[in-house]
């Protein structure tokens, strides 16, 4: 059993893995440099200067690049027209839940931890985590175990004590090298062997999470409204909460 739990943020809590390769694409469709999805999906759960450092080989050119980094920063940050990116199924009824259990909660992401809390907050969630660690606060993003392990020091609890969320790979092997298990809820890529392998269960999506947080942190729970739905849900009946 665990004692507390920690969360990937783009792709996992919040849907916006999407809208930013999407805006990627279309960039370079303006530049006549293809980005295709499959290429950008190696992207996904890196730290932001490996994901430059990659997009810039696909554009070839250090001025091109330079010019659609800028056109995708004005279009995912521009005060008139911000991108929304909602909250992903489950989360909300799953944080209240552990919330509602004691089950401390942190973040463990690439983005900055200034842009963790600004989409956080702006779906209204920020006041659930105890704990933020961003991919600017370590020497090496993931795959590297260090942004988990900075986000489980910050809780206070040993690698052993925490379970983490993740949707990509890069995120998945991260969490594992850092020695805590993980639920592997996959987004855009559906994940290798390998990261299934180590993985500790994979679900479809976090509503599935929430019937398990009693097996999973040894919690009872307060209150069974949160996952009525996913308890009745014949899709879920066979989900094995480990």
């Amino acid at each position: 059993m665990f004692s507390a739990a920690i969360f990937d943020m783009d792709g996992l809590l919040i849907d916006s893995e999407r809208t930013i390769m999407n805006t990627w694409i279309a960039v370079g469709q303006e530049l006549s440099v293809p980005v295709r999805p499959v290429d950008y999906a190696e992207i996904i759960g890196r730290s932001l200067p490996e994901c430059h450092a990659m997009l810039a080989r696909m554009f070839d050119a250090e001025p091109v690049f330079q010019e659609a980094l800028a056109r995708v920063r004005q279009r995912l940050h521009s005060p008139t027209t911000p991108p929304v990116f909602p909250l992903k199924p489950g989360v909300h009824d799953l944080l209240t839940t552990l919330v509602k259990a004691g089950v401390p909660c942190a973040v463990a992401s690439s983005s900055s931890g200034q842009e963790i809390r600004s989409r956080l907050a702006r779906v209204g969630v920020l006041d659930f985590f105890d704990a933020i660690a961003g991919g600017d606060e370590v020497v090496r993003g993931k795959p590297d175990p260090a942004v988990y392990e900075l986000a489980a020091s910050r809780l206070e609890k040993s690698p052993g004590d925490c379970l983490a969320f993740e949707d990509s790979e890069n995120g998945v092997l991260a969490a594992h090298r850092a020695g805590i298990r993980v639920v592997t809820v996959p987004d855009l890529k559906q994940p290798s062997v390998e990261v299934i392998g180590v993985s500790f269960a994979k679900l479809e999506s976090l509503d599935q999470a929430i019937e398990c947080v009693s097996t999973w942190f040894g919690v009872e729970l307060l209150t069974q409204d949160t996952s009525r739905d996913v308890v009745n849900d014949s899709a879920h009946q066979n989900f094995p909460c480990k």
